[in-house]
């Protein structure tokens, strides 16, 4: 009894009322019961009272009254501004200059710059949030409820479209940038926190994809370390083992010296020089894991780090995206991707910033999933040094490079050419402002001369900036010029981004689609309507599907009348081009002697395809032997998948397919199966379920 009373007291203390007590998580209890014995009783008991409480035939028909709050709560979320509204964007976009120059303590003041402008949208975010965690608890509940006995299939169906409505996309924003460009900084800068990346002078490692979003969770700074598998590992290990073992005696060579470095430093980072002499075997002794056990364990494979404050979760990091020289062992080479979550930033509920590497990776883990990010970026930022901008080799390779997987099949809309440090600017005959203006010109011309780039992109797609992430973090008191830093700007694109995006909305209608089924399911009476509709419906689908079928095969001998073509320029050209990479052109246009061709093949093998120079040129020997047929399909590749998503692929045949379901409601004639329909006007409406739910009639009945 007494333990009873302290549990009593301890929910009385939490202000745990009936309505928040039936919301209770597994974290929530475990803090409020520590003890295993007690909380498991509790759990237990919650769970039956749940389950009681929702199938109690005194509160009358229960799915009915879930229905009528959902729809309540719907009613609300239509009665909100919308967060993407073009009336409120003057209200929404922050402005930062006027801010800077009322700073009193700048580390504080800082974090409230970046609120300034969210402080209107806060009360909605709270009014939203309200909304989503009551939907979220009915669902709950409801899904808890479903029944054991009775139809299998439509359990399982249910349940699974229930947990779905948990997933919420991510617009993703790729940042490109070679080392000392200000990759690390800029990102520090748009999230108000200067310390979260560490720099990437002197000590950067370009394998580690880092994902930065908001923490919608808790308080506390994470960092979810995703590791490549061991098997994948070994094979690599293998390679690099074999690598250097065959090019020991070549440390200096001219052509494969840049290969063997990386090689040294990636094995000098995990092993120090224990990796000498030793077998692929001895090196994955559990011994040199120590600290991240998780890469052992194929169930696990990942870490996760959680600290309340960001210099702990700051410097913990560091050992695992790069080579950390105040630490004996780094643990980057065995990283897949990093995922940073940052509590109290808005501006990322629904964008997703990702510093990638510029060129994929040697592992093929990493580039398989380095190809796979770059196509889903919506945004790409080039981040290059402004007094080089137009100029800078690296950064117009790095955007060359990742044009195929951006453009073609790929969702890149805005590419923004961002010219950092624009604090530095020296004013000679002109002033910074006119050298930001010049520079942009710059940087536009050269976009027009880069054939590679143009043929995925236009012109439309580029913005160029002009920014100083030092001087927006800065502790000095003074006003930012909006002509030369403009991250201000950078906010405002990320804030509309992210107000496209609706998570309540999107729950609220897939639950009510849900409610409406499993209402629909629960009645009997048809009226001989179950039939009409159903054949209706299956009509409706099959002429869907012929339009379909018929784009498809049109695109189908489109594409294989192109690349009939590209095979045949293949066929007559596949010696040129092997040519030109084992026999290159040197500077004064004179053909090279070709010596060495062997290690240049030597070293593309072990690369898959790709061998980089020693001044850094990557040749990409597959990508090249296939550029016809590539180059054979792209433009018809881009009118079939266009990146405009108001186009739609297959020239919106697909997009544009509608079952009929609202106008069969308006006409009245199908009143019976009504509830069937609104589930299938809110699955036709999300692009990512198949055209196959008319079948759930069947299902339900």
């Amino acid at each position: 009894m007494e333990s009873q009373q302290l549990y009593i007291n301890t929910f009385q203390e939490q202000e745990i009322d009936e309505e928040s007590f039936y919301c209770l998580n597994d974290q929530e209890i475990e803090k409020m019961i520590p003890k295993a014995g007690p909380r498991t009783k509790f759990k237990e008991r919650l769970r039956l009272l749940k389950k009681q409480n929702i199938r109690n035939p005194d509160t009358g028909d229960s799915f009915a009254q879930c229905q009528q709050e959902h729809e309540e709560a719907v009613l609300s979320v239509q009665d909100c501004p919308s967060t993407s509204g073009t009336s409120d964007r003057g209200k929404r976009r922050l402005d930062l200059q006027d801010e800077s120059s009322k700073r009193q303590s700048p580390s504080v003041k800082r974090r409230r710059d970046l609120s300034v402008g969210l402080r209107s949208e806060n009360a909605m975010f709270s009014s939203s949030e309200k909304i989503l965690s009551d939907v979220k608890s009915i669902m709950s509940r409801v899904s808890e409820s479903l029944p054991d006995q009775g139809n299998k299939e439509l359990k399982e169906f249910l349940e699974k479209k229930i947990r779905d409505l948990e997933t919420d996309r991510k617009e993703l924003v790729g940042v490109f940038g070679k080392t000392g460009a200000g990759k690390s900084s800029l990102i520090n800068a748009i999230i108000g926190e200067k310390n979260l990346l560490p720099s990437g002078i002197g000590s950067a490692c370009t394998s580690v994809i880092i994902k930065v979003e908001a923490n919608m969770q808790n308080m506390n700074y994470e960092a979810d370390i995703e590791f490549i598998a061991k098997e994948d590992w070994k094979e690599e290990l293998w390679t690099l083992s074999n690598f250097l073992g065959n090019n020991a005696h070549q440390e200096n060579d001219q052509e494969c010296d840049k290969d063997y470095r990386d090689a040294i430093k990636k094995m000098s980072a995990l092993y120090g020089e224990e990796w000498r002499n030793k077998s692929t075997d001895d090196l994955m002794d559990p011994k040199y894991f120590k600290g991240i056990t998780e890469f052992l364990d194929p169930k696990r494979g990942r870490k996760l780090l959680k600290y309340l404050t960001i210099g702990k979760l700051s410097s913990e990091l560091v050992k695992f995206t790069r080579t950390d020289r105040n630490s004996k062992k780094s643990f980057w080479p065995l990283v897949k991707c990093v995922t940073v979550r940052v509590p109290n930033i808005p501006l990322l509920h629904h964008v997703t910033l990702v510093d990638l590497p510029g060129n994929g990776d040697h592992n093929k883990t990493r580039d398989n999933m380095w190809k796979q990010v770059v196509g889903c970026c919506s945004t790409v930022w080039i981040v290059t040094e402004i007094n080089r901008a137009a100029s800078e080799a690296e950064a117009w390779e790095i955007l060359e490079n990742a044009s195929s997987h951006m453009g073609n099949g790929g969702e890149c809309q805005h590419i923004h050419f961002i010219c950092t440090k624009s604090d530095l600017v020296k004013e000679s005959e002109q002033s910074a402002a006119d050298v930001c203006t010049q520079t942009k010109t710059d940087v536009k011309e050269e976009f027009d001369t880069r054939p590679k780039i143009k043929k995925h992109f236009s012109g439309k797609c580029l913005e160029v900036l002009t920014v100083s992430s030092e001087e927006f973090l800065s502790q000095q008191v003074k006003p930012l010029d909006p002509q030369i830093n403009e991250i201000h700007r950078l906010l405002a694109f990320l804030q509309d981004l992210n107000d496209c995006h609706s998570e309540t909305l999107n729950y609220v209608s897939g639950a009510h689609g849900i409610l409406s089924l499993i209402q629909g399911a629960r009645r009997r009476e048809w009226n001989g309507n179950k039939t009409d509709v159903s054949t209706a419906l299956e009509k409706k689908m099959r002429n869907g599907l012929q339009k379909v079928k018929e784009i498809m095969k049109k695109t189908y001998e489109a594409f294989e009348k192109c690349l009939n073509k590209g095979v045949e320029e293949s066929k007559s050209s596949c010696e040129k081009v092997l040519e030109s990479v084992l026999y290159p052109e040197a500077q004064d246009g004179t053909k090279k002697s070709g010596r060495g061709f062997c290690k240049i093949l030597k070293c593309a093998v072990k690369n898959g395809g790709t061998y980089i120079s020693k001044a850094g040129t990557t040749v990409r020997l597959n990508m090249n032997l296939a550029s016809c047929l590539t180059d054979s399909i792209d433009e018809e590749f881009r009118k079939t998948f266009p990146n405009d998503r108001n186009s739609g692929p297959f020239k919106g045949v697909i997009s544009s397919f509608s079952l009929g379901t609202e106008t069969m409601m308006r006409e009245g004639k199908y009143k019976d199966v009504e509830l069937q329909l609104i589930f299938l006007k809110t699955e036709v409406k999300d692009p990512s379920h198949p055209l196959i739910h008319s079948s759930c009639l069947s299902r339900s009945g």
